[in-house]
């Protein structure tokens, strides 16, 4: 068994000095069958270490319904790192922002009033059960007992939130109870206040940046005066948001900065090695005046693109790290170009119109979190008093909705925009169908509620006596998907379905370009592939090529608007938008 620990100025492994040279892959962001390839290609580049976080909400999204296979087999993920011959730093959070749905907080965890990220008893109670499960998987997997495990984190930039120490001490309790035997760490960004308040003094700390690096771990080592200094988040890129631009950082500027780090003799972790995808409903969301939500990919300008493959800043972060480790003389394969073709959509029908008996009844709309619902739409409807109409008044929509009245369209109300008002005309029925875009995954938004927040009025009196229907957009792809489309309908105003065989010779990486399309979700072979908005920056659907067969697969499009043209666009490359450049 190998030894992993502290010394007085480094890293020591097996007793030797030892420099972490390490990058993030997130297991729950990379399809199963694909993370090998990206674990062999992180040490062709010359790293010794792959750092993952581990998203509770992926685990248990519901309450003692705990789940770690598949795309959750975090220590499948854990022991292919070993197989490689490479280490593993685990940051289980159980807060872990990471731009990924409610920060990693599970909905049932956050929903109702409770303060989160505390000593609060409760609290504390499930995210020790969280942890005792988490830590199951990893303290078998230790380095000291033969496995590749050789840092744990405690928290996640916990200085940016809090400063309550009976919570890091709580935390550090458990984690040994459980079995965790190697170095503890915490990571802040580097500022005086945030280093303090973040960690605990047996907790070695580490910085989160990605520039000036001389500066910012002189500050960290006024705080962590001996053992080795270590940047556990180099940024080397940027996520993007919808309506914003796709986000890269200079390839020579990146590696200077890196080589300035490593100079220095700091151990490093390169946040994203790999971003992968927000797949599914996965994504978070930002909000520091104005709520943006990520975009599906988490390509994040990393040494891999998000279809895993080796960009120029993989060649010349190769170059750097070569200064100062052993690097393989092996290289990744050369890049395969994916298919490019098109086919046509079959309209399948309306698909927001679900049965009555899923709704429930209350005077004011029932939130996300009252209706216990994880998928991405409810529907609120309610009879308009008289059948007048007038200014329809929100407290907010968290996060866009569409208005309609008696099945006609009359507008949106965007949180992104500000809007909570819009004049509805005469009818019977108002319906407004509330899409959440992404939770918060940063400060202290975590939690909030989503849905039609309040009780809506109009012109100044309450609207009571709503129905809330959630729609799972995942089960209707699978209806629709069993039923496929028809070639003979004919698209019609509202949201609509579509559906395509399209037939492969082998299965392939794919890019599904959904610039003739508007806003919705899309699925092959039943594979959620994630959200598409023609709000941009990003153009493409990565589809992984494990989700695809040789022969037919079923596309199936949930559009929420209208598309330009009725065909799938499938692309050679990614295409995620403009840049600032």
């Amino acid at each position: 068994m190998t030894s992993f620990s502290i010394g007085e100025t480094d890293f020591l492994r097996a007793g030797l000095p030892h420099r972490v040279i390490s990058g993030a892959i997130h297991y729950f962001r990379v399809h199963p069958d694909q993370w090998q390839d990206r674990i062999r290609k992180a040490r062709l580049m010359g790293l010794n270490t792959i750092e993952t976080y581990v998203a509770w909400n992926a685990h248990e999204p519901r309450r003692g319904e705990w789940d770690a296979t598949g795309w959750n087999d975090l220590g499948r993920f854990l022991d292919l790192i070993q197989a490689e011959g490479m280490d593993a730093i685990v940051r289980p959070g159980p807060y872990i922002c990471a731009e990924w749905h409610n920060g990693g907080l599970p909905n049932w965890l956050t929903a109702g009033e409770r303060e989160l990220r505390s000593s609060e008893p409760s609290y504390l109670a499930d995210v020790s059960d969280y942890l005792r499960r988490v830590y199951e998987i990893v303290a078998p997997r230790q380095i000291d007992r033969g496995g590749s495990v050789v840092l744990v984190q405690i928290e996640n930039e916990y200085g940016a939130y809090g400063s309550d120490k009976d919570y890091l001490e709580a935390l550090v309790a458990l984690t040994r109870e459980a079995g965790i035997t190697v170095p503890l760490t915490t990571v802040d960004q580097p500022t005086d206040q945030m280093l303090a308040d973040g960690s605990l003094p047996e907790l070695h700390k580490t910085g989160s940046f990605g520039s000036r690096s001389a500066e910012r771990l002189a500050t960290l080592r006024t705080h962590q005066p001996t053992g080795p200094l270590m940047c556990s988040e180099f940024w080397d890129g940027w996520f993007d948001w919808w309506g914003g631009v796709h986000h890269t950082t200079d390839v020579e500027a990146a590696a200077s900065d890196l080589d300035e780090l490593l100079a220095a003799g700091a151990s490093v972790n390169i946040y994203m090695f790999h971003g992968g995808t927000n797949f599914g409903l996965t994504n978070g969301a930002n909000h520091k005046g104005r709520y943006l939500p990520i975009v599906t990919s988490y390509d994040y300008d990393a040494p891999l693109d998000e279809a895993g493959n080796p960009t120029a800043k993989f060649f010349a972060f190769r170059d750097v790290i070569a200064r100062y480790a052993p690097v393989p003389d092996e290289r990744p394969p050369a890049v395969t170009t994916s298919p490019a073709f098109s086919v046509p959509l079959a309209p399948a029908g309306a698909w927001t119109d679900a049965a009555v008996d899923a709704s429930v009844s209350t005077d004011s709309p029932a939130t996300f979190d009252e209706l216990e619902h994880l998928s991405a739409l409810v529907r609120y409807d309610v009879e308009l008093p008289g059948g007048r109409g007038g200014l329809l008044v929100t407290d907010e929509v968290r996060d866009l909705g569409w208005v309609s009245v008696d099945g006609q369209a009359v507008g949106t109300l965007s949180r992104a925009r500000h809007d909570r008002a819009l004049r509805v005309p005469a009818g019977r029925t108002l319906s407004i169908l509330v899409e959440e875009q992404g939770r918060v995954n940063y400060d202290h938004r975590l939690g909030e509620q989503k849905g039609l927040i309040g009780v809506p009025t109009i012109d100044g009196a309450p609207l009571t006596g709503w129905r809330s229907t959630p729609l799972d957009v995942a089960e209707i792809a699978a209806e629709i998907a069993a039923r496929g489309g028809e070639p003979s309908g004919a698209p019609f105003a509202g949201p609509s379905a579509w559906v395509a065989d399209v037939d492969l010779d082998a299965p392939a990486d794919l890019f599904l370009d959904t610039a003739s399309w508007s806003k919705g979700y899309a699925f092959v072979n039943g594979f959620f592939l994630g959200r598409y908005w023609r709000n941009g920056p990003q153009r493409t659907l990565f589809v992984p090529a494990p989700a695809t067969v040789a022969g037919a697969n079923r596309l199936v499009v949930l559009e929420l608007e209208h598309l330009l043209a009725p065909t799938a666009d499938f692309v050679s490359e990614l295409a995620l938008g403009d840049t600032e450049e």
